[in-house]
């Protein structure tokens, strides 16, 4: 104690008259602590128990303390010479006196403490205790009338530095851990902080002394130790190369030593607590290598490295098997406390490397398990720069002491950190070793939910880059652009799509959609919906028929499954819009000859998936250069807002002026703020309308003649001709000659239509009265049908056939190698 009242870890000598302390440090005394729960047993028996009461710690932990303790007045039961706590019910601590019997002593006079405890943990009575003798051997000196001492409770605000002493209490507790230490100091402070009394009105705060000084003599006896071993190579790697690198263990520890040694341990644990603090704040996995790195410097290391195998770094998924000579590292992130630039090109950020097999950080990542080598001398440190061709290690770790620990999850090797202390500061040690390990093992957990985070992440944009369509962006009489971005919640998976769906008679159907709802089931969802509309689409059904049969089969797929589509056909010959709504937010239009914009106003049915509710086509005539923009609701919906303001903002950003059609896009996304607290997807889709112009364009009525076959390839040449095509003049008029003749056999009426379409390929039709479509049939030898398709489908770049309300179109396709343009011909019929 202090002011005369402690002389070491088993002394409490002092002059026979203690003056009572009203200022600097609060006394110490060494301390017994024991921890009892609610059925009367022991739960914990510190060293100090041991050393007044006798037992050691693994005879007492479990039995009842009323066998143990010769202070039974502390448990409410008898022979206890002084005052005796209540029950923990009670909620007020009590303190005590007592003589109890010591076979070398005769009599040994004991102090204690009381505190009944509450909470979710078993204990529920704490008990300190101290040897009184010599204070009583003061009281015996001085006539015991007029001093005395006594323990007792008093506020700890009633003393000079009342903070370091609430700091100093959390000594007195086991290595409980932070939570269930922190509610038992609460109550302690609640309760009041032991004092002891002197002459009844002075008081004197009580903390524990854990022997430091003898602690520090250890320190220095192991420091020594150390230097002797090193100086003696004690810690060189064995003769051989490969042979693993150790050291000496550490001198034993005896139970008196672990007091000793507990304000170190709780040092580390609560480097450790600060550290979990610290780490884990983001599922980045680039920010969490830096969290955990920079963690260790300077408190725990001068210099942290941290090196993950590159599947883990790439977002590949768990690493197979363990790692080997072949495996790549990456150094991803150094942190250091040394000038700056030292590290930089040896040891840069960023460099991939598999390391040799006879090195330290090799057997680490191999088994798994912390290498600590406490002084690298320079015969070692030239040894393991040995190993490396390419650069010089031994300026930067001779000299040091090196702990390499491994970064784990799931007992797999995610990667390892390198962790030094320069000369002049305390060498690892096996305690550090400890720590290491802890910080490793803390750290390859965050480290590997960031990294299943930045798996399923990229599964995630996998999964729906794959789900969206590679629009062309020129369709005939028409180009088109679009935009999508994902959402920011669940995975950044939504079920908004757009799609362009290539039709007979040069056009196009334009779809955008919106799944309701977020994650994988939405983007299932739309997966489903996007692989219907391109089949119904490709019967060539009426955006209003198309719908039906859309809904229809979101109802078979589940009741959950609702979504929204704007489905719109565009004739470039006709120059006409089909449009059909299904609850999706209306498109705009932009008009070329003024430059106004419109929302246009359409019917608009249920939502796909609700059924029982009809949908409506809308025709739209348009003109050449108009622009239709499409787009989801995430685009023009903001929350706490009216729809019909993002839908106006929509409106004047697609009117805007653009030079192309990208630059219009992301004028849309740029005015409508997308990039800042968005949270649902968005997909855009724009289409100019150009159209084809009627010189373009060649139709022609056969009659069902077969002399109409001849006719048909003479109309045809002429007008490639007149196009400036004779390139494709001869394998044009081989397949119209193939098809016509076909629907002549197969038509009922009076006519069969022929129609070419000159865009950026040749397009050729043929229309007929019969609703049964044509199939590509294999050709025996002696079979005088079935080879016109195959050589339709040998020479034309596409061909296909679909239905009609007449019965049925076949058309072809063909590439031309440049663009050709000939004189303004008008339609002609036949």
């Amino acid at each position: 104690m202090d002011r005369g009242m402690s002389r070491g870890d088993d002394e409490l000598g002092g002059a026979p008259r203690v003056p009572a302390q009203r200022g600097g440090e609060p006394g110490r005394m060494p301390l017994a602590v024991v921890i009892i729960d609610a059925e009367g047993l022991v739960t914990h028996w510190s060293s100090g128990a041991r050393r007044l009461f006798g037992p050691a710690r693994e005879e007492a932990v479990g039995r009842p303390a009323v066998d143990l303790l010769p202070v039974s007045g502390a448990l409410g039961g008898a022979g206890w010479q002084g005052g005796a706590p209540r029950h923990p019910a009670t909620g007020y601590a009590t303190a005590g006196r007592a003589r109890m019997a010591d076979r070398e002593h005769g009599q040994v006079e004991v102090l204690w403490w009381a505190y009944p405890l509450v909470g979710p943990g078993p204990e529920r009575l704490l008990v300190l205790a101290a040897d009184a003798s010599r204070l009583a051997a003061a009281e015996r000196g001085s006539g015991g009338e007029r001093e005395r001492f006594s323990p007792g409770f008093a506020l700890h605000t009633e003393f000079p530095g009342a903070d370091r002493l609430a700091g100093r209490l959390p000594d007195i507790l086991p290595n409980m851990g932070p939570v269930r230490g922190g509610r038992i100091v609460s109550q302690i402070l609640e309760l009041g902080y032991p004092v002891l009394e002197i002459s009844k009105y002075e008081r004197v705060p009580v903390t524990p002394d854990w022997g430091r000084p003898r602690y520090r003599e250890r320190q220095a006896r192991q420091e020594a130790a150390r230097r002797a071993a090193s100086a003696g190579g004690a810690r060189e790697l064995p003769g051989a190369p490969g042979a693993p690198y150790t050291s000496a263990p550490e001198e034993p520890d005896t139970l008196d030593e672990v007091d000793l040694e507990y304000a170190a341990v709780r040092e580390r644990l609560e480097f450790l607590n600060e550290v979990s603090g610290r780490i884990g704040t983001s599922l980045d996995l680039a920010r969490t290598i830096r969290e955990v790195t920079s963690a260790a410097v300077p408190r725990f290391a001068d210099f942290a490295g941290t090196h993950l195998r590159a599947q883990v770094l790439a977002g590949e998924g768990f690493p197979d098997g363990p790692p080997d000579v072949t495996t790549v590292w990456h150094r991803v992130w150094v942190e250091h406390n040394d000038e700056p630039g030292r590290w930089d090109d040896t040891v840069p950020v960023g460099e991939s490397i598999a390391f040799p097999e006879h090195t330290p950080f090799f057997q680490c990542m191999v088994t798994g398990e912390p290498v600590l080598i406490p002084y690298v001398d320079d015969v070692l440190g030239d040894r393991i720069a040995a190993q490396f061709e390419k650069r010089d290690l031994r300026p930067l770790i001779n000299g040091r002491s090196l702990l390499i620990v491994p970064l784990k999850a799931r007992d797999v090797v995610l990667g390892f950190m390198v962790l030094m202390r320069r000369p002049g500061r305390e060498r690892f040690h096996d305690m550090d070793r400890t720590t290491g390990a802890e910080l490793a093992a803390r750290a390859g957990l965050v480290l590997d939910n960031s990294r299943m985070y930045t798996y399923q992440e990229n599964v995630a944009e996998t999964l729906q880059d794959s789900m969206l369509p590679q629009v062309t962006p020129h369709m005939a009489g028409c180009d088109i652009a679009t935009r999508y971005l994902p959402g920011t919640r669940l995975g950044r998976i939504g079920g908004d799509w757009f799609d362009c769906v290539k039709l007979p008679g040069s056009r196009t159907a334009l779809v955008v959609g919106d799944v309701m709802g977020h994650g994988l089931n939405s983007a299932a969802m739309m997966g489903q919906l996007r692989t219907a509309v391109q089949t119904l689409a490709a019967l060539d059904l009426p955006p209003a028929q198309l719908l039906r049969h859309l809904d229809d089969l979101a109802r078979r797929l589940g009741e959950h499954y609702l979504a929204t589509c704007l489905y719109a056909v565009y004739d470039p010959i006709r120059s006409e819009l089909l449009i059909s709504n299904a609850g999706h937010v209306p498109p705009v239009l932009v008009r070329a000859g003024d430059g106004r914009s419109e929302l246009l106003d359409l019917p608009t049915g249920a939502p796909i998936g609700v059924g029982g509710v009809p949908f409506e086509t809308a025709l739209i005539r348009v003109a050449p250069g108009d622009r239709l923009v499409l787009c989801t609701d995430g685009l023009v919906e903001v929350r706490g807002q009216d729809i019909g303001a993002g839908l106006a903002a929509l409106c004047a950003s697609a009117a805007h002026p653009a030079a192309s059609m990208d630059e219009a896009c992301d004028t849309i996304i740029r005015a409508l703020n997308t990039q800042g607290g968005r949270k649902d997807d968005v997909a855009l889709l724009m289409a100019r309308l150009n159209g084809v112009p009627a010189h373009d364009v060649a139709r022609w009525r056969l009659a069902l003649d077969p002399g109409e076959v001849g006719r048909a390839r003479r109309l045809v040449r002429e007008r490639l001709l007149r196009w400036g095509l004779p390139e494709a003049v001869e394998t044009t008029q081989l397949l119209v000659s193939e098809v016509v003749t076909n629907a002549i056999r197969h038509s009922h009426t009076h006519h069969v239509v022929l129609r070419l379409v000159r865009t950026e390929a040749l397009l050729c039709e043929v229309a007929d009265d019969d609703h049964e479509l044509p199939a590509l049939l294999s050709a025996g030898p002696d079979d005088e049908a079935g080879r016109g398709l195959r050589v339709v489908s040998a020479l034309a770049r596409e061909w296909g056939s679909t239905r009609t309300a007449q019965g049925k179109t076949v058309w072809f396709e063909q590439a031309l190698s440049h663009r050709a343009r000939g004189p303004l011909i008008p339609r002609s019929g036949g």
